[in-house]
């Protein structure tokens, strides 16, 4: 199963992030969306599970939860948006994936067997970090990730 992650886009869906996005089973939002739109476009890529950032704001971001639990294949998928504000141990909890974005860097790091990923910033360039989305493949009890630079 492949699922596509995609964070801290402010209100600009990039084609190439579309386009990256596509032939995902799955769509994550790590947060900081921007605008309803975003969410609606990936909608027509495939079923979305998002998360308020911190700049996510208004009557629509009020319907957004701030915190997200999923399971793909029997993998427990936990994503938030700030991965500093995350509300327990996700090795204790069984969760083997952890997906946040807020600081814009792309990141993968296995702490404790769980894999903690950050896509990175898929919306408007922010100092020289890269432009980025990315994929979660999961096959089995295994998850893997793949940083996906656009442009």
């Amino acid at each position: 199963m492949v699922i596509g992650v995609i964070s801290d886009t402010h209100g600009l869906l990039r084609p190439e992030a579309v386009a990256a996005l596509r032939g995902a089973e799955q769509i994550i939002h790590a947060g900081d969306i921007g605008a309803p739109e975003v969410l609606s476009a990936l909608e027509e890529i495939a079923p979305v599970t998002a998360v308020r950032g911190n700049n996510d704001r208004g009557p629509w971001a009020a319907r957004v939860p701030a915190t997200a639990l999923l399971e793909a294949e029997g993998v427990s998928i936990y994503v938030v948006h700030d991965v500093h504000e995350l509300d327990l141990d996700p090795a204790a909890a069984g969760v083997a994936v952890v997906v946040a974005g807020h600081s814009h860097q792309p990141s993968e790091d296995v702490r404790d067997g769980v894999l903690f990923f950050n896509p990175g910033s898929a919306g408007p360039r922010r100092f020289r970090l890269p432009i980025c989305v990315g994929r979660l493949h999961i096959d089995g009890k295994a998850a893997r990730a793949e940083l996906i630079t656009l442009g």
